[in-house]
């Protein structure tokens, strides 16, 4: 963890909000007009609109540490497709990830011994990042609760220089 405690954004993040009705052009639709969901790292070198030349309105954006696909995923995509039309999958993790830096045990541990409490979730750490996506394409495909399993695609995000290379499900 970092020693140096930065100042809090937060103030600076409220102060935009207080501007931002000047520009603010509203979307007419919760739908995405691309019909497609995009689970991806919670990382902040991850610039999703950028790397897919997406905009406001075009894809629902599903992100958590690792970009795995948890339970919680399978319910933000049961609700994106069934509620909201989407027809399309696209998984992105990332080289470099936080998430290959320790074991579930370890943070639980962790988690444990500061709280008294273990998690009741699993913090779902890996080590082998292509390994990872296969199992979240599995995970998706194989999920009762989605109506559309057919395009589903995982990448990998490579943060040394913008490539985005594709993982098949069986190499």
């Amino acid at each position: 963890m970092p020693d140096e405690t930065p100042a809090p954004f937060t103030p600076e993040m409220l102060d935009n909000a207080k501007a931002f009705p000047e520009s603010y052009e509203p979307y007419d639709s919760a739908a995405p007009v691309r019909h497609v969901a995009v689970v991806a790292c919670m990382d902040a070198r991850l610039d999703l609109f950028g790397l897919f030349g997406l905009k406001t309105g075009d894809a629902h954006l599903i992100r958590n540490a690792g970009g795995v696909v948890t339970d919680d995923v399978i319910r933000s995509l049961a609700i994106s497709q069934r509620k909201l039309g989407t027809r399309s999958v696209v998984l992105v993790h990332h080289t470099g990830c936080g998430m290959q830096t320790f074991s579930d045990d370890e943070l639980n541990a962790e988690l444990q011994a500061e709280t008294g409490y273990k998690p009741t979730w699993s913090p779902e750490s890996f080590s082998d990042l292509e390994e990872d996506v296969r199992q979240s394409l599995r995970r998706v495909r194989s999920s009762p609760f989605l109506l559309h399993t057919d395009d589903v695609r995982g990448f990998v995000f490579q943060v040394e220089d913008g490539g985005l290379r594709e993982v098949a499900l069986e190499d």
